[in-house]
């Protein structure tokens, strides 16, 4: 019996069972040895004892050497393939798989007997509600993300315009084909069906990421186009390319399991797993197939109770939620990345960090001249503070919301970090990319809700902030608390966005104007406390207590009410349910959330839930490093890091330059 959990099932009746094995790669591929050994499995050389499994890789060349010798010592045979989201690349171009298919019936594409897939979709009741829901969830962020089996694709990659039929064309010898009967000439005959049935349409015959990259031949050649007919080969997103679609045809591909998930009813030529429950038109039936199923509960078999899914970031199976942003952060660096940054305005220290986030497919260039920047022809950064005359189209890069367990003045690398196309978040006087997503989260589909929701909950319950630097809670008198949040006076958002109140010291007198019956804390901001950048002054003489070193999330557990001009504190005030009231134009200012004396750009007149500016503050915008497998992440990950402290520290260079630039504190501009 199939359980609703995989994570509680082991893929075989029993735990820790010897897999033997007579294909180079399970030994070779480190990711595909692990995944099975936290399924169950001890991979294996040798000759299997009773009680011991086989392992084959799906229907491939070798697979007869394990089939010869289960037959001989009546043996059974576990069939193992990649799960059907698998990597930026094939397998063929190298990089480990998200998951793995272990099935102990048969092989999900061999329509010749069932396979543990086919029982799923047969038997199980697919009938739970979290699951469903979970399942249509992760269907609207794959193609949210535009994930598929292999994601290293532009996915703002032009598309031909709608209208047209698409015809999938697959690799020469695939399993999937050979296994449903089909050859060459059942290629040509869905391709004549498809001009048949749509009469003056034009046919894009997709070819395979495989035979792009010259690994293995399709079943397609130009001789087969004609004034109707053209070969597509360009690396787009499937999402995007079936949303122009009138019409698919498949053989057996997996796009025409993402097909269906788009919402079309594919003719199908062969017999794949996803033919045969009412999905897709079915040109050769699988008889024993009879039951209807709804999208969603097909993909929960498919996608969320078969395979085993793989977290790196904890070395652990997971569910498929985790292994989508997996995926996802991967891909979003590759699509970033790939074609290599230029850089400029970036310091020396910041140089190496950076380049183990942004250069990891292709090494960075620091040239801060514009012109030899811009004719190096790569996409271009600039540090936002930095940005002057002649960066106009240069993308801008800042210091992510959750950045590190200690001070970018006192040199310690960032978490994360934020880019930005159009603007940057900290100035309001002109868009950001950061205020079009919070536009575009005025609506949360609910599984983005609970994500958000729970990330909250998460920074609420560990104390997590921009800096966690820590510090003592000072005492404090009961009654009506107001904290007031210093900032450095120099800093490009208070230049930027603070309006007419300026200075911390206007800030503070503001704030006793408009609470002068209310216990007043003042909290300096830890740069300006470390004497590394300017807005130092006596706040004694106003506030009634001057929290020096103290710890900004223990400081939000016990007050009422927060003042600031734009700092970040008044978003994690937010976060712990805290009235916040802003006198400049922070990012958060405007969506109704925030008391705003600030002139807030007009253009934020709507109102956006928690959630929503949560979703887009911190999912959407900024990117992920995880410290430990150096790894692209989603932010879970840095949270859990920064929580449990498992964040490197820096370097003695570092340090020693830290100290440095503490001792010439009044030459800052050397550093910053």
């Amino acid at each position: 019996m199939v359980t609703s959990d995989p994570l509680n099932q082991s893929a075989g009746p029993e735990k820790a069972r010897r897999l033997y094995v007579y294909n180079g790669g399970f030994v070779t591929q480190r990711r595909v040895r692990r995944i099975l050994a936290l399924s169950g499995y001890a991979v294996s050389l040798g000759l299997p004892k009773e009680g011991d499994l086989i392992g084959i890789w799906g229907n491939s060349p070798t697979a007869h050497r394990g089939l010869s010798v289960a037959a001989k010592r009546n043996t059974p045979v576990v069939r193992v393939e990649d799960a059907f989201l698998r990597s930026l690349f094939p397998g063929r171009a190298g990089g480990p798989p998200l998951g793995l298919l272990i099935d102990h019936k048969g092989a999900h594409f061999d329509p010749a007997c069932p396979s543990d897939l086919e029982e799923i979709l047969t038997t199980h009741p697919l009938d739970d509600t979290a699951l469903l829901n979970r399942a249509r969830g992760a269907m609207a962020r794959m193609a949210e993300a535009h994930l598929t089996k292999y994601t290293a694709f532009d996915d703002c990659a032009a598309v031909p315009s709608p209208g047209y039929v698409l015809v999938i064309d697959q690799t020469r010898g695939d399993a999937s084909v050979t296994a449903s009967g089909a050859d060459r000439n059942r290629f040509l005959e869905m391709l004549f069906v498809a001009q048949d049935e749509h009469p003056g349409a034009r046919i894009l015959i997709k070819t395979h990421p495989e035979t792009v990259q010259g690994f293995r031949a399709g079943y397609f050649t130009d001789a087969d186009c004609n004034d109707r007919v053209e070969i597509f080969s360009d690396p787009v997103s499937p999402w995007t390319l079936m949303e122009g679609a009138i019409a698919v045809y498949t053989v057996s591909s997996g796009l025409g399991f993402e097909a269906i998930l788009a919402g079309h009813k594919p003719r199908v030529f062969g017999q794949p797993f996803y033919a045969g429950w009412g999905l897709s038109a079915d040109e050769f039936p699988v008889q024993r197939r009879q039951r209807s199923l709804t999208r969603a509960q097909l993909f929960a078999g498919a996608m969320m109770l078969y395979p085993k899914w793989y977290d790196p970031y904890r070395d652990r199976l997971c569910h498929l939620e985790t292994a989508i942003e997996v995926l996802a952060a991967d891909t979003r660096a590759w699509r970033a990345d790939h074609q290599g940054w230029v850089a400029s305005g970036m310091r020396m220290w910041k140089r190496k960090p950076l380049q183990h986030v942004f250069g990891r497919h292709k090494a960075m260039v620091f040239e801060d001249d514009p012109g030899p920047a811009r004719a190096l022809g790569r996409p271009w950064m600039v540090w936002a503070g930095k940005a002057q005359v002649g960066h106009g189209d240069a993308v801008r890069v800042e210091d992510g919301f959750l950045r590190s367990r200690g001070l970018g003045a006192e040199l310690v690398p960032p978490l994360s970090l934020v880019t930005d196309d159009l603007g940057i978040y900290y100035d309001p006087t002109q868009p950001s990319r950061l205020e079009k997503l919070i536009q575009s989260r005025r609506t949360l589909r609910p599984d983005q809700v609970l994500r958000a929701e729970r990330l909250v909950t998460a920074l609420t319950r560990d104390n997590l902030s921009k800096y966690n630097l820590g510090g003592a809670l000072p005492d404090l008198p009961k009654g009506p608390r107001v904290l007031v949040v210093g900032q450095v006076e120099d800093d490009a958002s208070i230049r930027t966005g603070a309006g007419d109140i300026a200075t911390n010291h206007a800030l503070l007198q503001a704030a006793r104007d408009a609470h002068p019956d209310a216990t007043l804390i003042y909290k300096p901001h830890p740069d300006v406390e470390a004497g590394l950048r300017s807005g130092a002054f006596d706040a004694s003489q106003i506030a009634d207590v001057v929290a020096n070193r103290s710890d900004i999330t223990a400081l939000l557990g016990v007050i009422d009410t927060l003042w600031t001009m734009t700092s970040l504190a008044g978003f994690e005030a937010l976060l712990r349910g805290v009235n916040v009231t802003t006198t400049g134009a922070p990012f958060y200012a405007g969506w109704g959330l925030t008391n705003d004396r600030g002139d807030v750009p007009p253009r934020r007149r709507e109102d956006i839930s928690l959630p929503g500016l949560v979703h887009a503050t911190l999912i959407d915008y900024p990117r992920y490093f995880d410290p430990v497998t150096r790894l692209p992440c989603p932010v879970e990950v840095v949270v859990e890091r920064l929580a449990t402290g498992d964040v490197p520290h820096p370097g003695w260079s570092n340090r020693m330059l830290s100290k440095v630039q503490g001792l010439l504190a009044s030459r800052a501009h050397l550093w910053r």
